[in-house]
């Protein structure tokens, strides 16, 4: 049993966001898991989803600089750019 609360530890531990990701999910650290609960609330709260394909995120003002270079990423994308603007 420890094994796995050891591994959602490291699941749970805090990352820090960057400026960019800061702007939509705030800048203090935060679970991984939070990050992501906050940046859906962000995108459903502004409507963000593509209304033909659910799955696609639109970039607003806000999710461009997090989305960089791309205007429109798929929800799976979302791990990888948190990835990318969070320690």
């Amino acid at each position: 049993m420890p094994a796995k609360s050891k591994a959602n530890a490291k699941f749970m531990a805090p990352i820090t966001p960057d400026t960019v990701l800061g702007d939509v999910v705030g800048n203090k650290p935060m679970p991984r898991t939070e990050i992501v609960k906050k940046l859906w609330a962000y995108i459903k709260k502004n409507n963000l989803q593509d209304k033909k394909n659910r799955r696609m995120i639109n970039a607003d003002e806000k999710l461009g600089k997090f989305f960089a270079p791309k205007k429109q990423v798929s929800m799976f994308d979302l791990a990888k750019l948190i990835g990318k603007h969070a320690k």
